[in-house]
């Protein structure tokens, strides 16, 4: 081959190389010939006639994720940010309508959310747009879906993906919960202390009340024992009052010992002479004669008073 021929083949090879084109997977690459669209040519190998046909751009198939904040107050007046993600893809057969007929297809997206975002939460107070956050994102998404279908875009959905009010309004909303929170708490321990309080109660009356039969069985078992020690002693020759003063008189050193015993007793004076006994059983034979003679004298005045 003359050595002149060497270049033109060289830039033979180039051209026809240039023919050749590759598409990958979930793209579409639009190809224009003279500045004129020609065709969409799709995922694979694809051929394009050198030096009049040229790509003018790919698009994406795949889902893209468009994040748009806003900022706009509620029905009862509190500025909130909103966190917008839109969900989009280009459809695939109206890939010219994607390609030619928006600019910035995200600029689009982001007018249309802030349109809709700011006609929909003023209409609400903070509380509701926590809780219809999803009422929002379908509005969002129905408006979209109108509008950027026509453009060859599918909204695949619409999230309200973060809720930020003023750093004020959200110490306010914590010190409230907080205060619901404790006053709560606080009801509870009330009823528990409540609760704690009657079983005290419960307890010590039924702790009283065994203490009280305790000291009548008791007091009822002393006096079967007096009873038994004078027919004991009677029968030995010794009268009732004599039998008296005896278990008096005994008690009575009981008694004198039962304190001596206790090493932290306070200080009591009693008699300890042997006629103490029988002074003590004396003096309660008087007293309680002497009772008995006001009870009769009482008596007898109430029924003279009731006779006259």
């Amino acid at each position: 081959m003359p050595y002149y021929l060497i270049p033109i083949a060289f830039i033979a090879i180039i051209v026809l190389f240039s023919a050749f084109f590759i598409v990958k997977q979930q793209t579409a690459a639009v190809v224009e010939r003279f500045g004129r669209f020609q065709f969409i040519a799709h995922s694979g190998l694809q051929m394009k006639i050198p030096l009049v046909d040229r790509i003018a751009g790919r698009l994406s198939l795949k889902i893209q994720q468009l994040d748009v904040i806003i900022e706009t107050k509620t029905l009862d007046d509190v500025f909130v940010k909103l966190k917008v993600s839109v969900q989009y893809k280009v459809i695939r057969d109206k890939v010219y309508d994607a390609f030619y007929k928006l600019e910035y297809p995200h600029d689009q997206i982001t007018s249309f959310v802030f349109d809709v975002v700011r006609a929909e939460v003023p209409k609400m107070k903070l509380d509701d747009v926590f809780v219809k956050k999803d009422d929002i994102a379908i509005a969002v998404k129905r408006e979209l879906q109108e509008y950027m279908s026509e453009y060859g875009y599918d909204i695949i959905k619409t999230l309200v993906t973060d809720i930020d009010p003023d750093s004020q309004v959200k110490a306010a909303m914590n010190r409230i919960n907080a205060s619901e929170r404790e006053k709560i708490a606080a009801q509870f321990e009330g009823d528990a202390a409540r609760i704690l309080i009657v079983e005290k109660a419960k307890a010590e009356a039924e702790s009283k009340r065994l203490q009280g039969q305790g000291i009548a069985d008791q007091r009822r078992e002393i006096a079967r024992g007096l009873e038994e020690s004078v027919e004991v002693l009677n029968k030995v020759g010794i009268n009732s009052q004599e039998a008296s003063a005896l278990i008096v008189v005994t008690q009575h050193y009981d008694t004198l010992q039962s304190i001596g015993q206790e090493t932290n007793s306070n200080l009591i004076l009693l008699p300890n002479s042997p006629q103490a006994g029988s002074n003590m059983l004396n003096d309660m034979v008087a007293s309680f004669t002497a009772s008995n003679q006001i009870g009769e004298a009482m008596k007898k005045a109430k029924k003279d008073g009731e006779n006259q």
